[in-house]
């Protein structure tokens, strides 16, 4: 009797336990905890914004983008990239639009944050730092090849920094291992078929990570001026204090806890909130207090549901609009002005085939002629006629691995006759980064040749389809369309669709 009764004590304080640990995760991580942490790391990001105003401030999706109001610029650099034993040069990820933004500015600031434990996230220990050591190196090796081409029977060295410069708190090992790779990450980038002569022109001092958090030291009236340095500055902002879970009361009526790297793993404590609509009432949402924060959140969201309702549209989870950014033309980007940032379409070179998020297209409709809405759920508000516009379901591969795949060929098919015609053909998803660009990537290799011209798909028809040709048909793309995410579900059905078409054209030739 006495063994049984203490076995259901246990079992009761296990059980007890648990609902404690329960309880406590729970308070830790609450919306206005999370929202709160943000709100007060934003005063810092701000503030280094200012020390240098001239640069252009630039989140790195998607964390990033919760730590200001504003942003010049957005990137995408994956701390995978930079986990040890996993370093990495993407060339599905070149950010080569950041490269000509901080030539044309003198540097830039890009903000991210990172939970408790480092300093920095990998994305801007190692990530960004390699990015700008192979940028450099091609770069300067471009240079080298021009100088020599120029001046017959002389050799003259160009002289640029082209080493690979680490925070100090990375192990020599790492550093070296690193350094191992760098040549091979040049020679991928220098093959894939990025304009590296337009990137030349603009970057005219090396590229160089500095690094910032909130634990570091600046003496203000000694900070040099811009023009000063010899390089082009990439200040790397670690935007939360790396402190302990602590309680905070001070300067404020609520209790709460602060998160380091609250804007990180949004879907797990966002419920449904983005950043442009957090900014948009942030006043409002952290002087509600943790009782309030929830109630207020939910009207938000059901308010601009309600607006995007009578547009005839949805509001996703987690969308983004896109942001103004200052890019060259010879890379085919434009300068936006205020009015412009939310209502972006990215036209593709001069293949007349643009990419956007359905979200911001809704009132640009003289821009385009004809339409593939890759959204299941969002219907257009104009009058539309079956030979101009496609409605395709399509899903992500998380949730169907094969129905971008399905609906490859009537997209394909749509595009080669509206293309023959002339018409300005505008392709859209949810958010204009992933399934829209995947489908623009099919389009683009099988209806158009090396050089970017229209031919129905005559070149495709005699060309072997490789990964490799692929990756440098989706940096084309990406040239352009500077928000673009594809997933590699997505891109490995847009592959198994080319390379299937390669087979059928094969098959009829042998029966002919």
């Amino acid at each position: 009797m006495a063994k049984e009764t203490s076995d259901q004590t246990l079992t009761l304080t296990l059980t007890l336990s648990k609902a404690a640990r329960k309880i406590k995760k729970s308070q830790t991580t609450s919306l206005y905890n999370s929202l709160r942490s943000i709100y007060e790391d934003s005063a810092f990001v701000l503030e280094i914004a200012g020390i240098w105003p001239e640069l252009p401030l630039v989140a790195n999706l998607r964390c990033g983008l919760w730590y200001a109001p504003r942003f010049d610029a957005t990137c995408y650099f994956k701390s995978t990239d930079g986990h040890q034993n996993n370093w990495g040069f993407s060339t599905t990820r070149l950010n080569l639009h950041v490269a000509v933004l901080a030539g044309q500015k003198g540097g830039c600031i890009i903000v991210d944050s990172t939970k408790k434990g480092k300093r920095f996230p990998d994305s801007l220990s190692k990530t960004i730092p390699i990015w700008c050591c192979v940028l450099n190196r091609a770069i300067k090796n471009h240079l080298q090849i021009k100088s020599d081409a120029q001046i017959e029977n002389q050799s003259m060295e160009i002289d640029l920094d082209i080493s690979l410069h680490l925070p100090l708190w990375i192990p020599e090992t790492e550093k070296n291992a690193i350094n191992s790779n760098l040549n091979k990450w040049t020679n991928d980038f220098e093959s894939c078929g990025a304009d590296i002569n337009s990137l030349a022109n603009f970057i005219k001092k090396p590229l160089r990570p500095l690094w910032i958090s909130q634990n570091t030291l600046i003496w203000l009236n000694e900070v040099p001026s811009i023009e000063s340095w010899n390089f082009t500055p990439i200040i790397l902002i670690s935007a939360s204090n790396q402190g302990f879970f602590t309680n905070k009361t001070e300067y404020s009526e609520f209790n709460w806890n602060y998160i380091p790297g609250s804007g990180d793993d949004e879907e797990s404590w966002a419920n449904g909130l983005n950043p442009k609509l957090f900014w948009e009432d942030a006043y409002e949402i952290i002087n509600a207090g943790p009782q309030m924060c929830n109630k207020l959140v939910r009207e938000i969201l059901e308010r601009e549901r309600v607006y995007l309702g009578l547009r005839g549209e949805n509001l996703p989870q987690g969308h983004f609009g896109a942001l103004k950014s200052v890019q060259s033309e010879k890379l085919g980007f434009c300068e936006m002005n205020n009015d412009e940032i939310m209502k972006i379409i990215f036209w593709i070179g001069i293949s007349n085939i643009g990419v956007a998020s359905i979200m911001d297209v809704s009132e640009r409709l003289e821009d385009f002629d004809c339409m593939i809405n890759c959204e299941k759920s969002s219907k257009m508000n104009f009058a539309v006629s079956s030979d101009s516009y496609l409605n395709l379901s399509i899903v992500s591969s998380k949730v169907d691995r094969f129905s971008l795949y399905r609906n490859l060929p009537s997209a394909v098919d749509f595009a080669k006759l509206n293309l023959m015609r002339g018409k300005r053909l505008l392709i859209c998803c949810q958010n204009g980064e992933d399934i829209s660009i995947c489908v623009c990537l099919a389009i683009i290799t099988s209806l158009f040749d090396e050089s970017g011209n229209f031919d129905g798909g005559e070149s495709f028809s005699s060309t072997n389809i490789t990964k490799w040709e692929m990756r440098k048909k989706l940096i084309f793309i990406c040239n352009f369309a500077i928000k673009a995410r594809p997933s590699r579900g997505n891109l490995k059905q847009v592959f198994n669709f080319l390379t299937s078409n390669k087979n059928i054209e094969a098959s009829v030739c042998m029966v002919k």
